[in-house]
């Protein structure tokens, strides 16, 4: 496993491993051990995954389990806009590697990128203060299904592989290690020249890439369930939800859209491969 040739020059540098617990908790040990960020941690497979909200995740060899390690990237309260500069690097990574782009490749609120409707990859944005000064310490975890792809999932999960057959997960993580970091640099530009819109044009280029937007969708809260017209995201990320009520702005939640499954059957018999 290599970086990226630029990403390398911006001052990332690597730890690669056979096998782990989960590549998150190893950043986070290495930021409490005093690491000054900018570290990718990757691992063959992992034996305790996890995704959003504690769930296990599924981490068999061939797919690339990746986090990167950030310490003081910005203010706490601005930190969850780096789940739509990782999204944006994760889509851009997958463009390049199946010449593919929207709206087959799209990406799914909050952290989820999808091909043809199905999961692709996840994400997993977690913050913690460390040390004496207390900084901040942000982890994000990459998922990639390169080679294969989940079973028994509530929906429908997809693979690199089968767009690009025999793709290395070394090529995947050298192509996101490359997107990020030049997301990530514009994304930090942008927040120091005091723009009045620091996130204005990471939202214009998710929202350009989105699924669903416009449509009718069901998000599943901790309260509830709730449905209505993903609208698009506020200037914070937050999701705009239009009902019958209003609008309503959405910080976190399961996005489901209706039908899926039935769309992934039609979709499946039309795939690219080359």
């Amino acid at each position: 496993m290599k970086l990226s040739p630029e990403s390398e020059a911006a001052g990332y540098r690597l730890l690669s491993l056979k096998a782990t617990e989960s590549t998150n908790d190893d950043a986070l040990q290495a930021a409490k051990a005093g690491d000054p960020g900018l570290l990718w941690i990757t691992a063959t497979e992992q034996h305790a995954g996890r995704g959003r909200h504690g769930r296990q995740w599924s981490s068999p060899p061939g797919n690339l389990y990746a986090s990167l390690l950030l310490i003081d990237p910005c203010e706490a309260a601005v930190a969850p806009q780096l789940g739509f500069v990782a999204g944006l690097a994760l889509h851009e990574a997958a463009e390049r590697l199946t010449a593919l782009g929207a709206p087959r490749l799209a990406l799914k609120w909050p952290n989820d990128l999808l091909l043809d409707g199905a999961k692709l990859s996840g994400l997993l944005l977690e913050g913690h203060r460390v040390g004496a000064g207390g900084s901040l310490a942000v982890v994000i975890g990459f998922g990639v299904n390169v080679a294969f792809a989940p079973t028994n999932t509530p929906y429908p999960a997809a693979t690199l592989e089968s767009i690009r057959p025999g793709l290395a997960r070394e090529d995947v993580f050298s192509a996101l290690s490359s997107a990020f970091a030049s997301t990530y640099a514009a994304w930090r530009a942008s927040i120091r020249n005091n723009n009045a819109d620091p996130f204005g044009p990471i939202r214009r280029l998710w929202l350009e890439r989105a699924a669903g937007i416009g449509q009718e969708v069901t998000l599943r809260l901790p309260s509830g369930e709730k449905r209505g017209i993903f609208e698009g995201l506020d200037r914070s990320g937050r999701l705009q939800l239009k009902s019958s009520s209003g609008v309503e702005l959405i910080d976190a939640g399961d996005l489901y859209f209706p039908n899926l499954l039935h769309d992934i059957a039609k979709l499946g018999a039309g795939a690219t491969r080359f």
